[in-house]
């Protein structure tokens, strides 16, 4: 991809664009790279046929903002702004009270401000009426590593294979004395049940033959 992003500067410089933001990112076995592109509007067709052929174009938007309205709207509050700023400094001028003076320079102050902030979306518009814009997004999965699967032994197999052996025979013995209540209990009732059929044998009276 960084073959793909050196066609894409080339790109813009013949069509008299420049980029305006750009970032890079490698993460999650991806490489992306976002640009925002702006461009003369008249190479606009041009730049967007050579951007397909940097890759597989997966999707493809095309909107037109009309700023035409808002610009010249922006443009007279401009000039209405700085009329307004040029009675205020005439009075000014003319002002002999410091009260009077004081208020006057808090409106010139606010009148300027908002004169800033007007001239300054004018010059966004004009950017927007001057240049297209294009947002782009380079896409590559990145190769993954897979390591190797480890070479065992027949030893360490032995030696695996006995370890397993053993932890069966402790776990059994674990077992059996988690249980020796049990064990314990069962061994007792069934000496008392053989206790007690020796005894009744040993009660039963024997009967001669004849008798």
């Amino acid at each position: 991809m960084p073959r793909a992003a050196a066609s894409l500067d080339s790109l813009v410089r013949r069509s008299k664009g420049y980029l305006s933001a750009a970032t890079e990112t490698r993460a999650d076995g991806e490489w992306r790279q976002e640009s925002t592109i702006q461009v003369p509007p008249a190479q606009f067709q041009q730049l967007l046929n050579g951007l397909a052929g940097l890759g597989t174009v997966e999707e493809k938007k095309l909107r037109t903002d009309d700023v035409t309205a808002e610009h010249a709207d922006v443009t007279a509050r401009l000039q209405a702004k700085r009329a307004v700023e040029r009675q205020y400094t005439a009075l000014l001028a003319k002002a002999q009270k410091v009260k009077d003076i004081l208020d006057i320079e808090e409106k010139l102050g606010s009148v300027r401000e908002e004169i800033e902030a007007t001239e300054s979306r004018l010059r966004t518009l004009n950017e927007e009426v001057a240049y297209s814009t294009i947002s782009l997004t380079l896409y590559q999965p990145l190769p993954q590593v897979v390591p190797d699967a480890p070479v065992v032994s027949l030893g360490s197999r032995t030696v695996e294979t006995f370890y397993g052996g053993w932890q069966f025979f402790i776990s059994l013995l674990l077992g059996a004395l988690y249980v020796w209540p049990l064990v314990l209990l069962a061994g007792l009732t069934g000496w008392l049940f053989w206790r007690r059929r020796v005894s009744a044998k040993a009660r039963k009276p024997l009967i001669a033959p004849g008798t």
